[in-house]
């Protein structure tokens, strides 16, 4: 306590004694704190004995404060003793620099009340500095920051800092949200982290001498700040569990667009022609999805896809369309030459057995059909399961059922209409010739050429006899060229001249000519040819053959039919090409056919004529210039030839 203490007296005046004069005091005025010293007694008192303690109580000394970075008042300068007691020296306080000392007030500061005497408050304006440097209150300001909530600028008031915290979480989110396959571009999430990292640097920085407004300790507000990093970890995981849905997602989506490829294609009106790219295309996408994304949800449903994709592309098998089938099976049984077996399990062998029962079902459906002969594909449906599946129970049934369809269509050539039967055993021995060589094609080859003969044949007869001349007369001809060791073949020729005939004068198809020549006698015929042309003699009756006359080289057309009846084949000088024949007795019908090409433009000649027995006979055949019949005259051009009009111009 600073003061001086009064010299005590014995008596008198009053007045001090001593030694030397009363000392000024020296000591620096006392803080407001500090208590002022006691007044003097007053003078003429006689000495007053020395007081007895104060019954008051003193003031009990003040509990150690815990350090702190408030600079405390400097101690007071030590007193001279004095019989006043002292309160108890305030307990020792963290060496800080002095602030500095206020000026002494005029008059000395009321007394404080005893509580207040060691109460010491900094300035409003206390610089930066006076705030220690903690190093767990910087930690805890980054890490507030690093959260990307910008909560250490906030903590540390530095609001336009925390704003531009909060833009770029914003900017970050607005970039991520929603959800992407691809995620986030890796240049934002680069530019976001330089960001945190930053602000965390920058907020630790700013906390060394700044306190946070928190009422916990810097090391409770670390550890805070460190659990608020699972803000940022908690989002990252959350995004990245929506990024991976939306993945997944994309990938459903596209397994269901090459779901509706598949059904599109399916219903095409083309048929598996029209719809095979669109397969094609499906089936990459499916192995796309099962290759390049193993894992996902959308490759584990790969599997089941491709049950339906071969369910689809295999329906009209399903449907039992055996030759529609064929394509689609073949394009089902080569997948795996591309997809591979692994890809395709158990569906890798599947089409073996619907491929083998469709060659099978539309071979022998198809056999004798007219598409047969035209496209491959039908006939060649039992060719081809013989020599794909030699081995298959389709291709053991294939002799058999195509036996049982020969001896089914010959028995149809003894019926009324054999040529439907014909046709479809020309067919059959056609598709027979692409089967392989031995068992059992070679028996079936040799099968369907005797039914096909014996088909031919009766075609052509019944068409005769249906009074199809012309239509009988090829049928029979090509009949005996193909097959000239045929014991029908003869016949054939006869029945065909007799046809040919026929068109030409149809009382020559009433009946069928007669296969063997009658008994008796039989007449001379002598033909001879006064006409520039070849000519083919035909003739039928009780016989029925053809001779063939050279053409005469050195005859010409007649002007006119008298001169042609005055003059034919009486020229001693010219050698007629003559033939001839002895034929029985009966009506005969004739045709002369000029063979050569130069006689495009003359016309047949159809007669008949009597053969009486004994009498000789002869013909001679001419060619009349300009006229379509020979033996007739020449029709005049009765009309003068009318000359083009020309139109007329139109008028304006």
């Amino acid at each position: 306590m600073s003061g001086s203490e009064e010299p005590s007296g014995i008596g008198g005046t009053g007045e001090p004694s001593g030694s030397g004069p009363e000392p000024e005091s020296t000591s620096p005025p006392a803080p407001p704190s500090s208590p002022p010293p006691p007044a003097p007694p007053p003078p003429d008192v006689p000495p007053a004995s020395p007081e007895p303690p104060s019954s008051a109580p003193e003031t009990p000394p003040s509990p150690p404060e815990p350090p702190s970075s408030v600079p405390e008042a400097p101690p007071s300068p030590p007193e001279p003793p004095s019989s006043v007691p002292e309160a108890p020296p305030s307990p020792p306080e963290p060496p800080s620099s002095p602030p500095p000392q206020p000026p002494l007030p005029d008059s000395p500061p009321p007394v404080p009340p005893a509580s207040e005497w060691l109460t010491y408050t900094l300035p409003e304006d206390e610089p930066e500095d006076a705030v220690p440097a903690d190093p767990w209150r910087a930690a805890a300001a980054g890490l507030f920051n690093l959260s990307g909530l910008g909560l250490g600028y906030v903590l540390l008031q530095r609001w336009p800092q925390a704003a531009l915290c909060w833009i770029a979480t914003g900017w970050l989110l607005v970039a991520a949200l929603p959800a992407d396959p691809d995620g986030v571009p890796g240049g934002a999430v680069w530019a976001y982290g330089l960001v945190l990292v930053l602000a965390a640097a920058h907020g630790a920085w700013l906390a060394r001498r700044t306190r946070l407004t928190l009422p916990w300790r810097s090391t409770v507000a670390a550890g805070l700040g460190l659990v608020l990093l699972a803000v940022p970890a908690g989002g990252a995981v959350g995004y990245e569990a929506a990024r991976e849905e939306a993945y997944q997602q994309m990938l459903l989506d596209r397994l269901a667009k090459t779901d509706r490829l598949v059904t599109a294609a399916s219903q095409r009106d083309g048929g598996f022609a029209e719809a095979k790219q669109d397969y094609e295309r499906a089936l990459k996408a499916y192995r796309a999805l099962g290759d390049d994304h193993p894992g996902t949800r959308a490759a584990q449903r790969i599997p089941d896809r491709l049950d339906r994709y071969y369910d689809t592309v295999a329906a009209p098998y399903r449907q039992k369309q055996y030759c529609e089938a064929l394509e689609p099976l073949r394009y089902l049984w080569k997948l795996p030459d591309t997809m591979g077996k692994q890809r395709l399990g158990s569906l890798a062998d599947w089409p073996e057995e619907p491929l083998a029962t469709s060659l099978y079902e539309c071979g022998v459906t198809n056999l004798g059909a007219d598409a047969v002969t035209e496209a491959k594909a039908n006939g060649g449906a039992l060719a081809d399961l013989l020599k794909t599946f030699p081995d298959s129970a389709q291709a053991a049934k294939v002799g058999p059922a195509v036996s049982a369809e020969i001896a089914n269509r010959s028995k149809a050539l003894k019926g009324n209409d054999p040529c439907p039967a014909s046709k479809e055993l020309q067919a059959i021995s056609q598709t027979m010739v692409d089967l392989p060589a031995g068992s059992p094609g070679d028996g079936l080859r040799t099968d369907a050429v005797d039914a096909v003969e014996s088909g031919a044949y009766a075609c052509g007869v019944d068409e005769f006899e249906d009074d199809k001349f012309g239509a009988a007369a090829e049928t029979l001809n090509a009949f005996a060229d193909k097959y000239e060791d045929n014991k029908n073949a003869k016949r054939a020729r006869q029945i065909a001249i007799a046809a040919e005939i026929a068109e030409e004068r149809p009382e020559a198809g009433r009946k069928l000519p007669p296969s063997r020549s009658p008994g008796g006698a039989k007449m001379p015929l002598e033909i001879s040819n006064d006409a520039p042309t070849a000519v083919e003699f035909l003739y039928t009756g009780p016989v029925t053959g053809r001779i063939t006359l050279a053409a005469c080289g050195d005859c010409t057309e007649y002007s006119s039919e008298s001169e042609a009846q005055g003059s034919a084949c009486s020229n001693s000088s010219i050698a007629y090409p003559t033939d001839y024949l002895s034929l029985p007795a009966g009506n005969y019908h004739t045709l002369i056919k000029y063979a050569d090409a130069d006689a495009e433009d003359v016309t047949n000649e159809a007669d008949g004529m009597s053969i009486d027995p004994g009498y000789t006979y002869t013909n001679c055949t001419y060619v009349v210039s300009e006229s379509s019949y020979p033996g007739y005259p020449t029709l005049p051009d009765l009309l003068e030839p009318i000359e083009p009009i020309e139109p007329l111009e139109p008028r304006v």
